[in-house]
């Protein structure tokens, strides 16, 4: 099974401490796999850590955490070279694409150094849940405030662009990334950007987005818009759904 339309679940969360593992996969995960209509097997999911540098360490923590949910989990390396012959393939075949967080400069480079842009369109379009966490997020819109560059926050604008927004991740937890935002819409810099505190989900079906979920009490997504007065947050009406709760 497929998401019955182009799905993107752009986060900025998705791991927890885990009870017998140091990590598990976190509510908005399962909401994810859930959007991709699975049943009668374990989910496929391929986890994409471009951004972090396909770090291996980090990767069995993620392979722990996939066999106590229950998923299928695969690894998609590009360093030192692709870990298939066909990555395009690869993602086809996933029920959801996680993309772990990091450098979502050198995530953007690597994917087009090896022409996976379209692959990740083309499995978008075939009902491939993609989804992420930080640069695993900003990676599917137009851009968004990063640290890749240095601990000076500067904007990226080159992003896939499947979302025709930007974007804004650790929204309540890094402080220099709000104002940012702020700015770069009120500038023209960024255009329509939807913000997720940690703990927060948006997800977007074709490019609309319909609804923001949380599994972190107390936390939101917001909407930053440009009118004549400058930039305008607002906040989005934030579902925290029980069934997310570790």
């Amino acid at each position: 099974m497929t998401a019955d339309a182009p799905t993107i679940v752009a986060t900025s969360g998705g791991l927890r401490p885990g009870s017998r593992t140091r990590l598990e996969w976190s509510g908005l995960v399962h909401h994810a796999v859930d959007l991709a209509g699975v049943s009668g097997r374990a989910p496929r999911l391929v986890h994409v850590g471009t951004a972090g540098g396909d770090q291996r360490w980090f990767q069995a923590e993620l392979s722990e955490a996939a066999r106590v949910a229950g998923f299928d989990l695969t690894h998609l390396n590009l360093f030192p070279m692709p870990s298939v012959a066909d990555p395009a393939e690869l993602l086809a075949s996933a029920d959801v694409v996680w993309v772990g967080g990091g450098s979502v400069a050198g995530l953007l480079a690597m994917w087009r150094l090896h022409e996976l842009a379209g692959a990740f369109r083309a499995a978008w379009e075939a009902g491939v849940v993609l989804a992420g966490v930080s640069a695993g997020s900003l990676c599917w819109h137009v851009g968004g405030p990063t640290d890749s560059f240095g601990p000076d926050l500067r904007l990226v604008t080159d992003g896939l662009a499947l979302l025709p927004y930007g974007n804004g991740v650790h929204y309540d937890s890094e402080a220099g990334r709000r104002p940012l935002v702020q700015r770069s819409v009120a500038a023209g810099d960024l255009p329509l950007t939807y913000c997720t505190d940690d703990g927060v989900g948006l997800v977007y079906r074709g490019t609309e987005l319909v609804e923001a979920v949380t599994d972190v009490a107390g936390k939101g997504a917001y909407r930053v818009e440009r009118d004549a007065t400058g930039a305008v947050p607002r906040a989005v009406e934030t579902r925290l759904d029980p069934r997310l709760l570790g």
